[in-house]
Formats: C-alpha cells, structure tokens, sequence
C-alpha cells in the first residue's frame, strides 16, 4: 500500500473499522489496512477511543480526485467465508472516519431466499470541500460479489472531491437530529419525570416534616417531665443516640476516600456537561474524552478537599496514606480495567487497541498532575474544615444498638437515553441528585430512629445502590439487544460497564453522604439535649 501524506490540510488518512458489533476483528483487518497506528499530535481521549488514521492505507490526496482502484484482496476461506455470513445476517455495519467526519456502511445483503450472501466490495466516496477544509463526506456501497468459500475478492474504492457551500462550523448539523425538538413526546418525558421528582420531594418534606414536628414536640414534652417520670417513661427514637451519631464510621480510610473520589466525579460530571453545552465536542472525535480527563486532572483538590477534611474530622491519623488511596482510587480503577482490556484488543488485533504512548501519558497525568492536586487539596482540607464541629459531643463508650428485624425498602430508578442535548443531560443530573438524597434521608431517619447510629456507610451504599441496578440492566441489554459474542467484545462491554457503573455509585454515594450529614446536622441542632 502506498504510504498516506500526514502534512495535508485535509484528512491524511482513511481509517475504516469494525464497530463495536464486529464478529470477527480479524476478518475486518483487510478492510481497513495492515497498520492502524495514531496520527502526530492526535488528542488523548483520541487515542483512548481507539487510534484515528492509517499509515498504510488506501492514499487520498486532497482535491485529486481517485479513479477506482483495488487496494486490498481477501482470500476468503470457509472461516472468513462464515463469519461474514454472520454479520450479514444480522446486519453488521462498519464506521469509516475522514477528518473526523464519521460515514457508515452495511457490510453486504442476502437474497429473498436468504442462501446466498453478497458482500459490497467498492466504496465511492465523495468528499465536499469548501475552501480548504472537508465539510462533507458521503460512502455509496457498490460491488455486489457472491461469497464462495476458496475464491479471491478484491476491495475497491474511488474517491470524488466536490465544492460545497456548506460551511466548515456547519458540517456536523447533517449528523443531529432536527426534528428532534419538534417531537412533543421528548418535552412532555422531561416534563412528566421532572414533576415526579417534584412530586417525590414534595411528599418525602412533607411527611418527613410532621413527623419530625411530632418529635419535636414529643422530646419537648419530656424535658418538662421530672427525673422520675423520665425514667419511667418510655424513651425511644433518634434523640437517643445523640452521643453516637457522629461517632466516626468505621474503617474511616476507605469511606474518607470514596467520598472524596464521589465528589470528584460529581464536579467532574457537571463541569463536563456545561463544556459540552457551550462547546460542540462531538465535533472531533475523542473530544469528550479528552475534556473529561482533563477536567478530572484540574478537579484533583476537590477530591483532597473533601476526603481530606472528612478523614480529619474522624481522628484520622494516617492522612498521607489516605491522599493516596483517594488520589489513585478512581485512576487505577480505570486504567486496570482499559489496560487488561487493552491486552486482549493486541491479542485480537482489534482497533480499538490503545496505543502504549497514550497509556504512558495517562500514567504521568496521574503521577505528575492528579497527585500533587490531591496533596493540595488534601493540606487544604485538613486546615480549613479538618476540625470536629458537631453539634453534638460523641460519647467515650458507644452505645448499645438494640436488636430489630429486618427490613428493607425498595426504591426504582430510572435509566434515561441521552441525546447530544447536553441540557436534557443536566436536568437528568439533577434529577438524579435530588432523588438520590431523598432516598438516603428518609433510610438515614429509619435508621436513627431504630437507634442505630451507624448512618455513615448506610447513607453512602444505599445511595450507591444504583450501581447495582445499572449494571444488572447491562446484563439484560447484552444478551437480549445485542448479539455480542467472545472474549474480547465480552471484556470489553462488561468491563467498561463495571467501570461506569462503579463511578456512578461512587458518585450518588458521596452525594446520598454529603445531603444526608447536613440533615443528620440540622435535626440534632434543633433538639436541645443536656
């Protein structure tokens, strides 16, 4: 293969792969050249996504135009021969990018009887320009050639440079979906769950409120009564563990950390939807990705901040080991996972294969960047909030808790598809805040007023509990939505998925802990207690 120009102004390559329904990694590799390596200067949530262009690849020169020429040739053998049947029965596609510009095509077609198989063999492309920037691209999948197992076929392709008039700021807008906000069915579910939010928040104030009152009135109405009607009385609820409420959780290293890496990924999740609001990031491929990681790089003290001062305010001694712990949490969880991945994507020769360059890079963020923040952070967190303010003083002894049932209370969540309306995605946080922290208190309130003053890790798992809802509908999406099959595409979805779903239940955990301390603070500010 001729060797593609990286100096162009346009595209300096085709890249053409698989998408991520592929069956066979290897089947595809003619298609898309021998080398997928990435491109000078190319961006690092780029090179997570998977390497852009192709050193030896089909050549295109800007403005000449490519009269069809063969550029690749399949043996196809009964193995090949079998697993491009199987993407043609279930209607495989692959995804091709020029200058960021992604293009799609079917992989081939049946005949009405379904027995024979033809496979495309020539791509058309015609490319539109205007001026010297690429502002449209469109694939026309000709070449209709019968698979028989034992026989030769070569891949054509031929390329047509045309002016537009579309301008270089405009080319996405084909892509988006117009009608999109002429549908009032997209309005009335934003509008249907935003008031049933507003509807749960209402209710759960409600009666949280009267029965707080009741409370209120009732502890008042004991500390008129003498010592001995006190004592003969029967005292019960959440005033009584007054001296063991801000008891510090156990095993305060790990809950300091997770909630420090929890408020992180929250400020890191906002940042990166207002970006996406006011900045058009799927433009260019691998943008998202790559303000992500910065963002989290930049966000590092807020983690140091908040698991800093918490881990303070617990009589935390072993403060450096803790920075460490919240600093690399959500970085080694990460980066394991995408690594082990990635070793299979080299095994399987797929193109999804992180280059080691990028790998090098993520790790001197973490190294050079992430920490010394999260060491500011943490410094920061301990002298500013590190000091014990309860309202409340914490017993030497703790208290005993008193035996109970079991019980437990179920609550739905939802799962929404988001579109690349960033502030649909907003208001989809917020809603999820807001339920999120409702949740946690009336479990926290349960709790306390069982007596049992462990609400710490209470409030952060059933918060977290998301998680598990999340990654259990995965399970049902991949064996009945998808026809996914084998190792690598195996590890790759389930593997990202419990990345996701593992940053997800961080993240409502820390913000399940952080609205239910300051109820947990309000209640016992306002009881008077001797």
């Amino acid at each position: 293969m001729p060797r593609a120009a990286e100096s162009l102004t346009y595209s300096n390559a085709l890249l053409l792969h698989p998408s991520c329904s592929q069956p066979r990694s290897a089947v595809f590799r003619c298609l898309d050249g021998t080398a997928l390596l990435p491109k000078d200067g190319e961006k690092a949530g780029s090179g997570l996504a998977g390497p852009l262009s192709l050193r030896d690849s089909a050549l295109i020169f800007p403005g000449d135009d490519v009269m069809p020429a063969t550029y690749c040739e399949i043996d196809l053998d009964k193995e090949k021969r079998d697993a491009f049947v199987y993407a043609i029965k279930n209607h495989y596609w692959y995804q091709m990018y020029i200058d960021d510009l992604p293009i799609w095509g079917i992989v081939g077609e049946a005949d009405e009887n379904g027995e024979d198989y033809y496979l495309w063999t020539y791509k058309k492309l015609e490319i539109g320009f205007n001026g010297n920037r690429i502002v449209d691209v469109n694939l026309t999948s000709e070449g209709k050639v019968k698979l028989v197992p034992n026989t030769k076929i070569q891949m054509s392709y031929s390329v047509k440079w045309k002016k537009s008039d579309v301008k270089f700021e405009d080319r996405f807008d084909k892509y988006l979906d117009p009608s999109f906000f002429q549908h009032r069915i997209h309005w009335f579910s934003i509008f249907n769950s935003f008031m049933m939010v507003i509807f749960l928040v209402g209710l759960v104030s409600m009666i949280l409120m009267r029965t707080l009152r009741k409370d209120y009135a009732r502890y008042s109405k004991e500390e008129e009564m003498d010592d001995m009607d006190r004592d003969l009385g029967d005292e019960y609820g959440w005033k009584q563990v007054h001296g063991d409420v801000f008891r510090p959780s156990s095993h305060p290293l790990i809950f300091s950390s997770l909630i420090g890496s929890g408020c992180q990924i929250f400020a890191v999740s906002l940042i990166v939807i207002v970006v996406a609001m006011i900045e058009d990031l799927y433009t260019e491929r691998g943008s998202m990705l790559s303000t992500a990681i910065f963002v989290y790089a930049a966000t590092s003290p807020v983690n140091g901040y908040f698991g800093g001062s918490l881990y303070a305010r617990q009589g935390g001694r072993r403060w450096i080991k803790q920075m460490f712990i919240g600093a690399f949490l959500i970085p080694a969880m990460v980066c394991g996972t995408a690594f082990f991945i990635n070793f299979i994507a080299i095994y399987y020769h797929a193109s999804r294969a992180i280059p080691f360059g990028t790998m090098v890079a993520v790790c001197c963020i973490c190294f050079f960047v992430i920490l010394p923040l999260n060491l500011v952070g943490t410094i920061l967190g301990r002298n500013l909030s590190g000091q014990p303010n309860f309202p409340c003083r914490v017993n030497a002894v703790p208290r005993p808790i008193p035996e109970k049932k079991w019980y437990f209370i179920f609550t739905s969540f939802w799962a929404y598809k988001i579109y690349y309306v960033y502030g649909f995605m907003m208001l989809v946080l917020v809603i999820l805040c807001i339920v999120t922290v409702c949740v946690t208190i009336v479990c926290t309130y349960f709790l306390l007023n069982a007596e049992d003053y462990r609400w710490q890790w209470t409030s952060f798992l059933s918060a977290a509990s998301t998680a598990i809802y999340v990654y259990m509908y995965s399970f049902y999406y991949y064996f009945f939505k998808t026809k996914m099959y084998g190792l690598f595409q195996t590890s790759f979805y389930f593997g990202y998925m419990a990345v996701f779903s593992t940053a997800l239940g961080i993240m409502c955990g820390a913000i399940g802990y952080m609205g239910t301390s300051a109820f947990v603070r309000k209640i016992y500010t306002n009881v008077k207690i001797d």
